[in-house]
């Protein structure tokens, strides 16, 4: 069992237990659930940059990125440095985040936020617009594109706009549709870890158009995205170049002043 499935495996004991503990009727009675969203999905449209910082204290890969990260400064200092939007790790386990981090991040920032999440139910949607996030993340890898169908549809009906990541042309094929409003390509193979950006410019010419596209992991210099953008990405998600730093907020900030000027 590679990692990918061992974390969907887990998510689904999770989503079993949490269904039991706090039902989908208690979430709909707090007050995000009735806010209306962000979008995510104009600020990169109208964004030269296009970063989308991350905050996270550890991944399976990098089991000690930053555990004494606070949310609440990150995410301030992110917003501060320019960032376009903002990604919670949300998964415990494999990750070190919680939903608490999320709810935290809505009432610091005023930028869209997204669940990052291995999201698996229609629970964890409501989950998610519950707790104050604009956008989800559905993995294609973990999904069957009736699922993702199923779940985009759910966010969509709840005013969350959709991220949906691909690794490869398969994955991309079947899981567009229209419930889907931007298109993540994730340059590190989620079974191996090994990470390369070619991944993204081989997928940009098979997304169609209507569809924000975003390159996910592996980004570090300013020269990449500068390439990436040729193919016609708008979005980028950076999470470890920042969260290893001792001042993610400031990092972002330098990446992206850095960006501008070579823009």
């Amino acid at each position: 069992m590679n990692i990918l499935d061992k974390i969907a495996a887990r998510k689904r004991e999770e989503v079993a237990f949490l269904k039991e503990e706090v039902p989908a009727e208690s979430l709909q009675l707090l007050p995000h659930f009735s806010r209306k969203c962000i979008s995510l999905k104009e600020n990169l449209k109208n964004s030269s940059t296009g970063i989308i910082a991350e905050f996270k204290r550890r991944s399976p890969s990098h089991p000690e990125i930053n555990l004494k990260a606070d949310v609440a400064t990150v995410t301030a200092g992110y917003e501060a440095a320019g960032a376009s939007g903002i990604s919670v790790l949300t998964d415990e386990e494999f990750f070190g985040g919680n939903l608490d981090d999320l709810a935290i991040a809505r009432e610091t920032v005023k930028l869209p936020l997204l669940r990052k999440d291995f999201m698996i139910d229609e629970y964890q949607v409501i989950e998610a617009k519950a707790m104050g996030a604009d956008v989800i993340l559905l993995i294609a890898a973990i999904l069957k594109p009736e699922e993702i169908k199923k779940l985009s549809k759910k966010a969509k009906d709840l005013g969350l706009e959709v991220l949906l990541e691909v690794h490869n042309e398969e994955e991309l094929k079947n899981a567009i549709f229209d419930s889907v409003d931007m298109i993540g390509v994730n340059n590190r193979n989620l079974k191996t870890f090994e990470v390369d950006l070619q991944t993204s410019k081989d997928l940009a010419e098979e997304i169609p158009d209507s569809f924000i596209k975003i390159s996910e992991s592996g980004i570090s210099e300013t020269s990449a995205i500068t390439e990436l953008q040729k193919s016609g990405f708008k979005g980028f998600l950076i999470g470890g170049n920042f969260m290893k730093t001792q001042d993610p907020g400031k990092s972002a900030s330098e990446f992206i002043q850095k960006l501008k000027t070579e823009a």
